[in-house]
């Protein structure tokens, strides 16, 4: 079963393919190898071959070396996140881009290394300094559900096993319907401001130094 969010996904990156050198931070997942060969793969885990074994929060390039950084799934594995954009800004040039694409409304993934959620909020004011120039909600909040129940189905054995994650799978695709008739969603229950997708599984950012 492909994972509901991986199409989203591959989409938006795919908006930005290109053959210029670019930094690749957390490069496990493989996306940025489909649509940016040139890239060169920085990741902590030595299991996954990067190109360079290191730290996003010590960036181990200089100032201004990159005009692009990828980074995706990743922010929210960080132990300090704030350090590592201040890293990312760093290796930057002067308006360099980076895309990044991070988890709201997710279980539990890569065991031990699983830290932080980001509301909109949050990563407006952790990017306060940068320039925005598009930032996305990954799924509607009927579909969030989908995707929850979709990552049980991955992540959770049931007594009756097939039978239940049968039943599961017929609820994943109930609630994708479900998105097609919403009208209006809210910021809270008072109901008095519209705000798009209250919940969402995660966000996607591109910005400028």
């Amino acid at each position: 079963m492909q994972k509901l969010t991986r199409k989203r996904l591959y989409l938006f990156i795919k908006k930005y393919a290109s053959n210029e050198k670019i930094l690749d931070i957390g490069s496990g997942g493989g996306y940025g190898e489909s649509f940016f060969p040139n890239r060169v793969s920085l990741d902590i885990d030595k299991n996954k071959n990067p190109d360079i074994v290191g730290d996003a929060h010590n960036i181990p390039f200089g100032d201004d070396s990159f005009n692009t950084i990828l980074c995706t799934e990743v922010l929210e594995h960080l132990k300090d996140p704030k350090k590592a954009i201040k890293e990312m800004k760093r290796v930057l040039k002067p308006g360099g881009r980076l895309i990044l694409t991070t988890r709201f409304i997710f279980p539990i993934h890569t065991y031990e290394y699983d830290y932080y959620r980001f509301t909109e909020f949050d990563l407006r004011n952790l990017f306060k300094d940068w320039k925005i120039e598009q930032f996305q909600n990954e799924s509607g909040s009927l579909e969030v559900i989908s995707i929850l129940l979709q990552r049980i189905i991955f992540q959770v054995k049931f007594k009756g096993n097939r039978l239940i994650k049968g039943i599961l799978l017929l609820l994943i695709y109930f609630f994708y319907f479900l998105q097609k008739f919403v009208k209006n969603e809210y910021a809270d229950i008072r109901n008095d401001k519209e705000y798009k997708s209250f919940m969402s599984s995660g966000y996607y950012l591109v910005c400028r130094k």
